[in-house]
């Protein structure tokens, strides 16, 4: 994700742009920074000190006090998810960053995409009216290496979560969640983890939504949304990386994106422009501290109902 990020403020982000790349293993800043033509540095508090605001895109683990350092000496941050696997310490960092009086931004970047962000806009102006039923689906290609789940958080963490932030941004808060899991490949399920779950949820406004996912879908990334509502529905389809279809007798076929970075360059660009307009102007940052710890509570809430085989319900904040 790191170089994901350095490959758009270098080359896609209208607002931000990248002004230094930090790693602490020497050839991989040195690399970063001849990849992207800027300077690189292995000591954090060095790039604090070239930077007004910092893109974190490390390993899980140093997301809550890399965050808390920074906010530390007031600098803006942007944070991919999770802010931690612990929900103390994700507390702890995102009332850190408010007392710091900092921006602070995470990265769940299907809130900056143009088609959700467009579905969205329209749902929020009335368009779709009451809205009844939420559907989406967040399948990967294939597998992430087994070395990268033992320290993910487990699949509701680490892929679910995207679609419950979602599930709030486009319909509102959850009331009750209930997931059902399973683990096809063995190799997950020595880890204590799955690869596919459905997840059912209640909505405060009565709407009820149905999650479906997969880390191995074998046919390609596939990310798709749909609400239903009184007086429409939208529905986000996974758009194809280009606009060929070949067509010989009877068939015709078109392209499937591999991976999320395949299917979100501009999304990824978008959230951090919004990031940097946030800092510049003052704008509210897209996905806030708060909603990325609300998606963390119905993470958790996902992976204790497939667990227990029973719904759990959630608190509705005031």
């Amino acid at each position: 994700m790191g170089r994901v990020h350095a490959a758009a403020l270098s080359g896609r982000c209208s607002v931000a742009r990248l002004a230094c790349v930090y790693d602490p293993l020497p050839a991989a800043a040195e690399a970063a920074g001849a990849e992207f033509d800027v300077p690189w540095t292995t000591s954090y508090d060095e790039l604090l000190d070239r930077v007004g605001a910092v893109a974190i895109a490390s390993p899980t683990g140093t997301h809550a006090p890399l965050t808390a350092q920074a906010a530390a000496a007031g600098r803006h941050v942007f944070c991919e998810k999770p802010i931690s696997l612990d929900r103390a310490t994700t507390v702890a960092t995102v009332e850190a960053a408010e007392e710091a009086g900092i921006v602070f931004q995470v990265g769940f970047h299907r809130r900056s995409d143009p088609d959700w962000a467009a579905a969205a806009a329209r749902i929020r102006a009335g368009e779709l009216g009451e809205v009844t039923l939420f559907r989406t689906s967040l399948r990967d290609m294939t597998p992430p290496d087994p070395a990268f789940l033992s320290g993910s958080g487990g699949f509701f963490l680490d892929v679910v979560v995207h679609d419950l932030d979602v599930a709030r941004w486009m319909v509102g808060e959850v009331v009750e969640v209930h997931a059902h899991g399973a683990a096809s490949d063995p190799a997950f399920a020595a880890l204590g983890d799955i690869d596919t779950a459905v997840t059912v949820l209640r909505f405060a406004g009565g709407a009820l939504g149905v999650i479906d996912n997969s880390r191995s879908a074998r046919y390609g990334y596939e990310c798709s949304t749909e609400v239903m509502g009184t007086l429409a529905t939208a529905r986000i389809d996974a758009p194809h990386v280009h606009g060929v279809e070949w067509r010989t007798p009877g068939l015709a076929s078109r392209d499937l994106a591999r991976d999320f970075e395949e299917r979100y360059p501009w999304a990824y660009a978008a959230e951090l422009d919004a990031f940097a307009r946030a800092v510049r102007d003052g704008s509210p940052p897209p996905v806030t501290g708060r909603d990325a710890l609300a998606a963390f509570d119905l993470a958790l809430a996902a992976d204790e109902s497939w667990r227990t085989g029973r719904p759990v319900s959630m608190e509705v904040p005031a």
